[in-house]
């Protein structure tokens, strides 16, 4: 949320396009230990960071989508509502799609993509889609469609 940019970023301005990169804020990162520079890539990938690690780069920057209550007050309520349920006032905010496909365009290919993955909640407009609630759920593979590469 807009309002709590400060609490994790030093940003001074407005980011509502996720435009800018941004160092997470010093209070929140993470000692690292004396050999992490001599971690190989997966052991610095995976090592804590921040307390916000989902956002967190390996350079302690984050991209920055700020949510203003006046342009988007449905989204903003919902991340509202995450912080008072978890104390974090933000969410990961990422394309949709899985490696190797496109990114996701129709709620047909949202849905597909859904079920084919380990996500457990679809949400589109009002409409919400619990895994265990659909039919064949359990088999991922019906839903996978294999992409030509480039």
């Amino acid at each position: 949320m807009a309002e709590e940019v400060g609490n994790y970023f030093d940003l001074d301005q407005p980011s509502p396009y996720m435009l800018l990169v941004s160092p997470v804020k010093e209070s929140r990162r993470t000692i690292l230990p004396t050999d992490y520079h001599d971690l190989g890539l997966w052991e610095k990938l995976y090592h804590e960071r921040s307390d916000i690690q989902s956002v967190t780069h390996l350079d302690f920057s984050a991209r920055i989508q700020t949510v203003h209550k006046e342009t988007n007050p449905r989204y903003h309520a919902l991340i509202k509502e995450f912080q008072r349920q978890t104390g974090f006032g933000l969410v990961v905010n990422t394309s949709f799609n899985v490696r190797g496909e496109p990114i996701v365009c129709t709620p047909h290919d949202a849905y597909r993509c859904f079920m084919s993955t380990e996500m457990d909640v679809l949400v589109i407009n009002n409409f919400v889609f619990m895994k265990q609630e659909q039919p064949d759920w359990e088999n991922r593979e019906k839903w996978v469609v294999n992409f030509k590469m480039d």
